[in-house]
């Protein structure tokens, strides 16, 4: 198991893309399965259905990861946990490339919905009157058809973390550029968890005080990530490198961090080594795909021109 995921069950490899699932999946396993068990004559439709839930979402992530994949970046993992899926993706710094790898997710949950739609239009299944008792199949297509929905709508809502706020944030950097846009997805970001938060207390919902937390945490980290972004902008680049995931040439300056003694440095000045603690790097993470290659694969030849 990688570093990172000693939290997490690994349960299968498909086309070099390893899926894990959190252990606390399994209390909401229970706890939703208890919670719907009475909509069926049987335990084993609540069960079916939250299977099926946890499908539409890996399908979701996948569509993620092909999308990232398809554009020249890499997509190795994905993480499904309680608050839903997390695909760790790395598109090319490209606005087009990172708004094709997150759109990517929302709409495998449009083309689940013209088929789901299809199938209960054709079953004469009713939608829209939930009291209704009807038969077991029945009455899981309809649920199918609301989770796969309601997944959609809560994924396009534009605030940051959520895809929509990614969307947007993408969309926003073909205009304004990647650190500005990134500074107002956070902004917008942070007034999302704040409402959220209110609603937590108004609802009296721990499950809603979570996902504002959690929105909040990757708004900081989201804001953090455009200062260095600004940073980087203003930082002179270093010629005779460039990275050989997205070609780009890095910044001069101190903006590698050890993480046995937290010095900063310049990791092409110190040839991939902490000048601190001695510590040495097998490979080095270019600041803006976020891709690790060993420092030797940076060298460039002389008349190379410089990509910022």
């Amino acid at each position: 198991m990688p570093p990172g995921r000693t939290d997490s069950l690994r349960l299968f490899r498909v086309l070099g893309i390893n899926v894990y699932v959190h252990w606390s999946w399994i209390f909401v396993a229970i706890y939703q399965i208890q919670y719907r068990v009475h909509q069926y004559s049987s335990v084993a439709w609540a069960v079916a259905e939250y299977l099926t839930l946890f499908l539409i979402i890996l399908l979701h992530e996948f569509g993620h990861a092909f999308a990232t994949r398809q554009v020249g970046g890499t997509a190795d993992q994905i993480l499904l946990w309680p608050l839903g899926g997390a695909t760790t993706v790395s598109p090319p710094p490209r606005p087009g490339a990172e708004l094709w790898s997150i759109a990517a997710g929302p709409l495998v949950n449009l083309v689940l919905l013209f088929a789901l739609t299809f199938v209960v239009v054709t079953s004469h299944i009713p939608l829209f009157s939930m009291d209704l008792v009807l038969p077991d199949i029945s009455n899981f297509l309809r649920s199918i058809w609301w989770i796969n929905f309601g997944l959609l709508i809560f994924n396009i809502i534009p605030v940051y973390p959520l895809d929509g706020g990614q969307i947007f944030r993408a969309l926003l950097w073909f205009v304004i550029g990647r650190a500005r846009s990134m500074y107002v997805a956070a902004i917008v970001g942070f007034i999302g968890a704040a409402g959220l938060a209110v609603l937590a207390l108004i609802e009296q919902s721990i499950w809603l005080g979570f996902m504002a937390f959690f929105m909040f945490a990757n708004c900081r980290r989201g804001w953090a990530h455009a200062q260095a972004l600004t940073a980087l902008e203003h930082q002179p680049p270093r010629p005779g490198y460039a990275c050989p995931s997205c070609h780009v040439t890095p910044s001069v300056g101190a903006l590698w961090r050890c993480p046995q003694c937290s010095t900063a440095f310049d990791t092409f000045e110190t040839q991939a080594t902490c000048p601190n603690c001695h510590l040495e790097f097998p490979a080095t993470r270019c600041l803006h795909c976020h891709v690790s290659s060993p420092i030797a694969n940076w060298r460039t030849p002389p008349d190379l021109p410089v990509t910022r």
